[in-house]
């Protein structure tokens, strides 16, 4: 097939889908291209992300490092406490590295860098150890003026080179990537053009001038120019239709005068069919369904008049049916009403129950937020206790080495006056001595002599002092021991009321967590009943529309009956007219029921009132 031939709609359809194919290709080769940018700008800010996450790992250690020094020079434990901070950090940080680097060598750099790292965390731990003690403390500030470092610093430099080649690269495919996108969404943008003008050019050849001309040809024949030549018609598309079209119109022009003749006849004929049917709509207009046509019609006509008879029959039989389905539709209609005033007394009961109902759910949740609140505070009361209890063992734990503190200086007390007994002990050994060569000098060595008993004296009596001195140091000692016996009991004992608070803690967080739940409960319950009360509201609502909707569908029925009895059905007698009873019912249940439920506004009746509505109801 030709493009000629084709269809008008399929022309412009090849047109629409060749421009967009075109249009589709320049997008997606623009989409290729933008998506290209997008992915080069991604991997470069994932690399500055990885270069961010390896600084953090670098900033880290050496905070780390500067804290152990710190304690080491200071032995302040804050700075023990930084360090540990700082060590999380850095492990922080190495995941995110891994997690963001998509470099297997660079995850093994890391894995080296953390080895490094774990290395280092050894001898800075030794640090610390050393620096605890005030033996080694010196040994400690040794050790941290040793560069520790290298290792790190060595893999950390790859890792940065490795980062920051990655960078440049990320950077120029995101250049060439923008560079591609700009050509192609030039180049793309001239062809769609180019292509838009030359499908435009062919199909105003191929349809709009052809259209054109049959216009032309269409007007000359409206003007009664019945011999004009009609070209196209060969064409298989719309245009050779309407050329085959207008030559149709040629040819029933010329028949139209052949065919006025034949029409006054058909006319005349027409004339007697219109006549009979007017006299039979009359009759039907004054309610006779028994004006029936008798008169004899024409061959083209015959089938108009049977089926005027058949509808009159049909119309006969369906006012019948009306009048005796009226009649049960009043004893329906009366029945319903009266089983809608009964729905809505036992609504309002309902209505009633459920705001009762609804008014203990509401004190039941006040009461339960009062009790979950208190246990709240009770609980932050507990946890106030459990940190008194262990400032009471930190303070205990003090005392017991300050007394372990005095113990030992105590011994180094008892050895001093051990010393002190052995220098009195050497006085009165060399005051005998003296005494014992003062008696060989005679009168000479009186003086001397009497020096030496003074001496003598005074080493007996320091020997005493020592003594006493001794016994007090050990009864000292003693009542040291009693002292931390008893400050340890203090601490089992505080350990025993840290258990007790912790068990009180937990028991208070279960209650409060109870009646948080309950609580919670309660509050569901509360909605679900006050959305039952609104439910039960809109029964209610319902109920009065349905006893209304009934009472006017009685009304409507009689009205119909009333209408129906004025047309002759043939049986000798009008369609029967509507009973006493129905009026009856209408009376009875006329007044309706006058329910004492709160009424939803006008907007909540009319959406009660829908279709959709009453079939959920």
């Amino acid at each position: 097939m030709i493009i000629q031939d084709m269809p008008i709609p399929r022309k412009l359809a090849v047109a629409f889908v060749t421009l967009v194919c075109i249009f589709a290709g320049i997008g997606w080769l623009l989409f290729s291209s933008l998506q290209t940018v997008g992915a080069a700008s991604e991997d470069k800010e994932r690399a500055f992300d990885v270069t961010a996450s390896a600084g953090d790992i670098m900033n880290q250690i050496l905070e780390q490092q500067s804290a152990i020094r710190a304690y080491v020079i200071l032995r302040k434990p804050e700075f023990l406490a930084s360090s540990v901070e700082a060590r999380k950090k850095v492990g922080l940080a190495a995941d995110a590295f891994r997690a963001k680097t998509q470099i297997p060598e660079q995850k093994a750099r890391l894995d080296r860098l953390m080895s490094a790292v774990d290395e280092l965390n050894g001898k800075l731990d030794h640090m610390a150890d050393l620096a605890r003690n005030p033996a080694t403390q010196g040994e400690a500030q040794q050790l941290a003026g040793v560069k520790q470092l290298g290792k790190i610093r060595e893999v950390m430099g790859e890792i940065d080179k490795v980062q920051d080649e990655r960078i440049a690269s990320t950077r120029k495919l995101e250049a060439d990537a923008r560079a591609g996108a700009s050509t192609a969404l030039v180049l793309g943008g001239a062809f769609g053009i180019a292509m838009a003008v030359l499908l435009g050019w062919l199909l105003t050849t191929m349809i709009a001038r052809p259209i054109r001309n049959m216009t032309s040809l269409m007007g000359r024949l409206a003007g009664g120019e019945n011999s004009i030549d009609v070209p196209g018609t060969e064409r298989k598309d719309e245009v050779g239709g309407m050329a085959k079209a207008v030559l149709v119109f040629r040819d029933a022009a010329v028949a139209k005068e052949k065919a006025d003749a034949a029409k006054l006849v058909a006319d005349a004929e027409q004339k007697h069919v219109v006549t009979e049917l007017t006299n039979g709509l009359d009759s039907l207009a004054k309610g006779d369904l028994t004006a029936e046509i008798r008169s004899e019609f024409a061959s083209d006509y015959v089938a108009l008049k049977a089926n005027f008879n058949s509808a009159l029959s049909a119309l006969r039989t369906l006012i019948g049916s009306v009048v005796e389905g009226a009649a049960s539709i009043r004893t329906g209609s009366g029945e319903i009403a009266q089983a809608s005033e009964d729905l809505a007394r036992r609504t309002e009961s309902n209505a009633a129950s459920l705001e009762e109902t609804s008014a203990a759910i509401s004190q039941m949740d006040d009461r339960l937020k009062a009790t979950a609140k208190a246990a709240g505070n009770t609980l932050t009361r507990a946890d106030q206790a459990i940190s008194t209890v262990g400032d009471g063992r930190s303070v205990a734990d003090e005392a017991v080495q300050a007394m372990t503190r005095v113990s030992e200086s105590a011994k180094g007390i008892d050895s001093v006056i051990e010393g002190l007994d052995k220098i009195a002990f050497q006085t009165r050994v060399l005051a005998m001595n003296a005494a014992v060569e003062a008696g060989r000098a005679g009168e000479a060595g009186r003086g001397f002599a009497v020096v030496a008993d003074l001496v003598s004296a005074l080493a007996m009596r320091a020997e005493e002092e020592a003594g006493r001195a001794r016994d007090q140091l050990t009864a000292t000692q003693t009542d040291i021991g009693a002292a931390v016996e008893m400050v340890q009991k203090v601490d089992g004992a505080l350990v025993a009321i840290s258990g007790d608070v912790d068990q009180v803690h937990d028991l208070l967080a279960n209650i409060a967590s109870d009646n948080e739940a309950q609580s919670a409960a309660v509050t569901q319950i509360a909605v679900a009943i006050t959305t039952m009360d609104q439910s039960t509201q809109q029964n209610a609502a319902m109920v009065e529309e349905t006893s209304a909707a009934a009472r006017n569908l009685s009304s409507e029925v009689r009205q119909l009956s009333e209408q129906a009895s004025a047309f002759n059905i043939g049986s000798g007698n009008a369609a029967r007219r509507p009973s006493a009873p129905a009026a009856g019912i209408r009376e009875k249940v006329a007044p309706g029921y006058v329910s004492p439920v709160k009424p939803l506004p006008a907007a909540a009746v009319s959406a009660l009132t829908r279709t959709d509505d009453w079939a959920t109801f």
